[in-house]
């Protein structure tokens, strides 16, 4: 890369001080538009910061962009409950910091509205929430991330102890749908009905264990985890769901990189590439884990080598702030159009592009996980 080679600092606020030179009037041109799941995982995360430097600006960037949202009423602009769509439900998240911190009922309007969504949200058989109305009886491994935290927390703060079976039903299906036996990794999606190109007519799988995809999944349940009370019955499963998880993806870490790739049960197949964001999401997730204790035996090299490959590979300084490279755009299954037929040459034919907040915000989300972490290994020596 040609821009000038970074330097060592406090990665999390040089990478949020760079979102934020990014807004006009106050205002991210891509978190004032509508309500949306990267923009609400950019929000949570600015939200976090505050509580881990104590700058107040960061959380005040997260409530000026909610309640460009947000109304009196709880109702929230842009929004369709009737679309039954989880990736709605994402930005959800952060209204309960705002309820917390001001206890401004439109915010516990607007979370109810959310969670009624989730109640009546399309399932499975066995009670799997559909990803969106119009992907019929398919579980997708992003859908956990945007949906079971957020109903976790809810369930915390209006004491909703049902919802919490719910959340462990959801990540223990797909789980079990999904994993591959040979490899612990789970693949993209499943569909109930076999009926999907991109599935495998014998197990419903996707064909493949999409990076991303496993950052969403291990996310989740890291965060979920996060709220659940200590003597739910099925809290102890969660934990081994994640534990065996993050042994699966260290097996599929990168040797020379510490980083994961964008088809992460393809290896150093022609055309693979190291991920941005992937690789970002696990980092996080894995750091959280072993700073949690939600996984043992992990050592955390895993994740430092991960870091540092992350600032190796993917980021550069320039005047504009911190540069974050190698994302993927996006990737998806089915649809109308053109069809995503979940191949391999499917993944690898997805843009490839540099500062999307879709890797942005793992970035943040994993700098901050990472300095978390480094403070309390210098604690115990």
């Amino acid at each position: 890369m040609t821009e000038t080679a970074v330097k060592p600092a406090r990665w999390s606020v040089k990478i949020a001080d760079s979102i934020l030179a990014a807004c006009v009037d106050g205002v991210h041109p891509k978190m004032g538009n509508k309500w949306g799941y990267v923009s609400g995982m950019a929000l949570m995360a600015l939200d976090r910061l505050t509580d881990h430097t104590g700058e107040a600006a960061y959380r005040e960037a997260m409530r000026r962009h909610m309640d460009l949202f947000v109304q009196e009423d709880g109702s929230i602009r842009t929004y369709i409950l009737e679309d039954y769509n989880l990736d709605h439900i994402n930005q959800g998240k952060n209204l309960f910091s705002l309820l917390r911190r001001t206890g401004d009922e439109k915010y516990a309007k607007a979370a109810e509205r959310l969670a009624v969504q989730l109640i009546g949200q399309p399932r499975t058989s066995e009670g799997g929430f559909w990803h969106k109305k119009i992907y019929p009886f398919q579980m997708w491994l992003d859908g956990v991330y945007m949906s079971s935290p957020f109903l976790a927390e809810y369930a915390k703060t209006f004491g909703e102890p049902r919802f919490f079976d719910d959340v462990a039903n959801q990540i223990a299906l797909i789980e079990r749908k999904t994993r591959n036996p040979d490899t612990g990794l789970l693949h993209h999606a499943w569909d109930e009905s076999r009926e999907q190109r991109w599935c495998d007519r014998d197990t419903g799988r996707s064909l493949h264990v999409w990076g991303r995809a496993m950052g969403w999944y291990a996310m989740a349940v890291v965060d979920a985890l996060e709220h659940f009370p200590l003597d739910h019955p099925q809290r102890g499963q969660i934990m081994g769901i994640f534990h065996r998880m993050a042994h699966a993806i260290r097996h599929a870490q990168d040797y020379e990189s510490g980083l994961w790739y964008q088809v992460m049960d393809r290896n150093g197949r022609e055309g693979n590439y190291l991920e941005a964001s992937a690789s970002c999401m696990l980092t996080y997730a894995l750091a959280k884990g072993i700073r949690l204790n939600y996984v043992a035996e992990l050592d955390s090299s895993v994740v430092h080598r991960a870091f540092e490959g992350i600032l190796q590979r993917f980021v550069t300084e320039d005047e504009q702030g911190v540069r974050l490279h190698r994302i993927c755009h996006g990737a998806g299954l089915g649809g109308n159009g053109k069809y995503r037929d979940g191949s391999y040459e499917y993944y690898l034919s997805e843009q490839i592009v540099s500062d999307a907040l879709m890797g942005v915000a793992p970035f943040l989300l994993a700098s901050m996980e990472m300095e978390k972490l480094k403070e309390e290994e210098s604690r115990r020596e």
